[in-house]
């Protein structure tokens, strides 16, 4: 979901918040409000908040966000040099966090006023992934996923090409929730690189691109759909890889992780019929909003207990959460109710069985963020011979191997995809006629 910044409300909050002069530089504006938050002047904070932010985000909110950071990934460190940019009419400021556990880093929006109109709190951004060997039996090459839907413009990608003759089979992979990057980066860690380049050494291409929230935010400043934030763009780049030079139109794959998984069915229904099959990671099968209020209970009681701070910060979650199912306009994480509403109402089970395709579905035991109910309920929904069902006993979310409780810390290290799991989904793709 990833993520898994999808499903996980403790490491994002969207925000606006600063004491603003001006003519100060935005890196000078970003550092006071983190010099702010770490002196528990949320007040201060808050005063000078853009309109929208100080109706959506209060003081209140913003303390309960701020101080779950070190709960979760141990004592805070020094910061990271701030680096400015600027897009949209907004001056962004990121600036690196260090914590015990991980590194996160901070994401502030400044508008034409100098007021905080935006902040992320978020995995600090992996550095480039390493170019492919020179040995290595596939090569990378920029692929643009045509816009659809409502979309405006196209999305950059990256086709990993087995070396050889062709035509190969080829999947796309689908992120998790929220903004995702085209390798699915969390920390350290990207499964969807790992993903990619393991199937392209075993004879099948995969395309992977940026998802629109990461590309190209500005597209969900209004009203926004399911389908205009994943569906649309996932046929578009079904059908663009089924047009491309050296893929067999006739074995094209789709690998749906967490939301993506959970969306698989609905995007092969759109696809009209261009999909061979579905490989299901780690996919929720039960309401979204049941699993975001499970995971933040899980997370708060990882030490054994509950604290009173922690009670309070579940209950107005539970109260966010019974909003947005009620009101459309309501907002949750900073979605509209809408969104979330119309997220519920998806069947994943029956959208899968109803496409009638082959699907291979994958879980991680270790998984906290979707678990066992949800494999559960997978295998009760899905029968017969076209489904095929692989559990990993020590894999987390990220497929990526570990030891004991599944943690927010465990995804700031590094790891790699179980290559059990990559063999499992080409030997499928492989064995399909």
């Amino acid at each position: 979901m990833k993520a898994p910044r999808a499903w996980i409300t403790g490491l994002a909050l969207l925000a606006a918040a600063a004491t603003a002069n001006a003519g100060e530089a935005p890196a000078t504006l970003a550092g006071r409000l983190l010099d702010q938050l770490d002196a528990a002047q949320y007040a201060a904070a808050e005063a000078n908040f853009s309109a929208q932010m100080k109706a959506a985000v209060p003081a209140e909110k913003l303390k309960a966000v701020w101080e779950s950071l070190p709960a979760q990934m141990g004592a805070a460190g020094p910061r990271g040099t701030a680096v400015t940019s600027e897009a949209d009419g907004f001056r962004i400021v990121v600036i690196p966090l260090q914590y015990a556990n991980g590194s996160l880093q901070a994401r502030i929006a400044l508008d034409k006023d100098d007021k905080v109109a935006g902040f992320l709190v978020q995995p600090a951004a992996a550095p480039p992934a390493p170019a492919p060997a020179a040995d290595a039996r596939y090569i990378e090459k920029d692929f643009s996923v045509p816009a659809s839907g409502n979309a405006s413009a196209a999305l950059p990608g990256t086709l990993t090409l087995p070396k050889g003759k062709g035509p190969f089979p080829a999947i796309v992979l689908v992120h998790g929730s929220g903004p995702q990057d085209r390798d699915e980066s969390i920390g350290p860690n990207r499964p969807f690189l790992d993903i990619a380049r393991g199937l392209a050494a075993q004879g099948i291409a995969v395309l992977r691109y940026e998802k629109r929230s990461h590309a190209r935010p500005q597209d969900f400043k209004t009203t926004f759909s399911i389908d205009d934030e994943t569906t649309d763009d996932a046929v578009a780049a079904v059908r663009a890889l089924a047009a491309a030079a050296d893929i067999d139109p006739r074995h094209i794959y789709l690998l749906g992780h967490s939301q993506g998984g959970l969306l698989a069915g609905r995007i092969a229904k759109a696809a009209n019929g261009t999909l061979a099959g579905l490989v299901l990671l780690a996919a929720p099968a039960r309401p979204i909003l049941d699993l975001l209020a499970e995971q933040n209970r899980y997370m708060a009681n990882l030490d054994g207990t509950i604290s009173a701070d922690e009670h309070a910060q579940l209950a107005a979650l539970d109260a966010a959460i019974a909003a947005v199912r009620t009101n459309p306009d309501a907002r949750l994480m900073e979605i509209p109710g809408r969104f979330w509403q119309q997220l519920e109402q998806v069947d994943p089970v029956a959208d899968a069985r109803d496409s009638q395709l082959p699907i291979l579905l994958l879980q991680g035991g270790r998984d906290f963020q979707v678990v066992d109910a949800d494999w559960q309920r997978w295998n009760q929904g899905l029968k017969g011979e076209r489904y095929r069902f692989r559990h990993y006993p020590a894999l987390n979310h990220l497929g990526i191997a570990g030891e004991g409780q599944g943690s927010l810390q465990e995804y700031a290290r590094p790891g790699h995809v179980d290559a059990a799991l990559i063999n499992d989904i080409a030997q499928w793709i492989k064995a399909q006629p």
